[in-house]
């Protein structure tokens, strides 16, 4: 275990670094911070840090680096995030507050966390796997023809057409989204084909047809969507930071194209916790240089998706660790209310 003072000159040497984008040295660190030991002490504590593989020399220069390991400890010894000032809590606010569907939120989502963050910002779309069911209705376009419209706890919507086998009549079709809403509304979507096993033998022989038809479409609808979409914002900001990737931004870039690898980063979405990876803690090689912030998001206690941002290794964490937690709270209260 580091002593609280070596602590502390990791500390000062991943602010400086953070900040200057320059290697830091002991002298440099005597003047900036009141670390109570001399620049001597200041070398000494900073050799030991190198020998342990917390800082690193990139180069002839007498500076001395953050490596992926000093970053993990700075991390895991962080005090507490840094809250956001009044104008960025206002800026979340009125942002997020004008959304009108769920495509909206998590478009507004993606541009306020580049902005705030100045990284690529990632949200997950709330997955139907962690979903409820707020309400389904059905329309009828047609004497054999219907919509089926399913909301979600998380405000997604979704439609389907149905063709019915015979045509279904409006006092069946009233009883049909009476009985359906009265079985599953506010259940998980995994509990629904349960739920609704034995409708068809409620109603009588000429619409069990149309009914079982409705049903098939709607359980075809929770299985289909069970794919995980996500949206990316903020691109271009990785490429204000092309010198701090060692060879080329080429391999990120390629990436961040990757859905698949982009949701495996946030990982699991029933994790509501603060995740941090750092450099080589990212599995795929491309993303071996940079680092990931990523929370869940819900509207209640139970997170239904992730948000966060991809950024290189040498960023603000509690700056970015602060901005991702408070969008999230954000984006849990307006689906909440939606």
């Amino acid at each position: 275990m580091l002593s609280e003072r070596r602590l502390e000159v990791l500390r000062a040497i991943v602010q400086d670094y953070v900040g200057t984008e320059e290697p830091v040295g002991s002298k440099a660190l005597t003047e900036r911070h009141k670390l109570g030991v001399s620049p001597a002490t200041v070398r000494n504590d900073m050799a030991v840090l190198e020998d342990e593989g917390f800082i690193a020399q990139p180069h002839t220069s007498a500076g001395r680096i953050p490596t992926d390991k000093g970053y993990r400890l700075f991390v895991d010894r962080l005090a507490g995030v840094k809250p956001l000032s009044l104008p960025e809590r206002r800026a979340i606010q009125n942002l997020l507050d004008g959304a009108v569907d769920l495509d909206d939120v998590v478009g507004r989502t993606v541009r306020l966390l580049a902005q705030l963050t100045r990284q690529v910002a990632v949200v997950q779309y709330p997955s139907l796997t962690r979903s409820t069911v707020r309400h389904v209705e059905l329309l009828a376009l047609a004497p054999a023809r219907l919509m089926l419209v399913l909301i979600t706890d998380t405000g997604r919507v979704e439609q389907r057409m149905v063709d019915c086998p015979a045509p279904f009549g409006e006092t069946s079709l009233a009883d049909l989204r009476a009985r359906l809403n009265s079985r599953i509304v506010g259940r998980r979507f995994a509990d629904v084909p349960q739920l609704v096993q034995d409708l068809p033998d409620s109603f009588e022989q000429e619409d069990r047809g149309t009914v079982s038809t409705v049903l098939s479409i709607l359980l075809e609808t929770l299985v289909e969507e069970t794919e995980e979409r996500l949206m990316i914002g903020g691109t271009a900001n990785i490429t204000r930071f092309g010198h701090d990737f060692p060879l080329t931004i080429r391999p990120v870039l390629e990436a961040l194209e990757e859905h698949v690898v982009l949701l495996k980063l946030l990982g699991e979405a029933a994790d509501p916790g603060m995740t941090v990876r750092i450099g080589h803690e990212n599995a795929h090689e491309g993303l071996n240089s940079t680092s990931v912030v990523a929370v869940g998001y819900g509207s209640g206690d139970e997170a239904v998706a992730k948000l966060g941002v991809v950024g290189p290794t040498r960023m603000d964490y509690p700056g970015t660790m602060g901005a991702v937690r408070a969008v999230a709270r954000y984006v849990g209260q307006i689906l909440a209310e939606s």
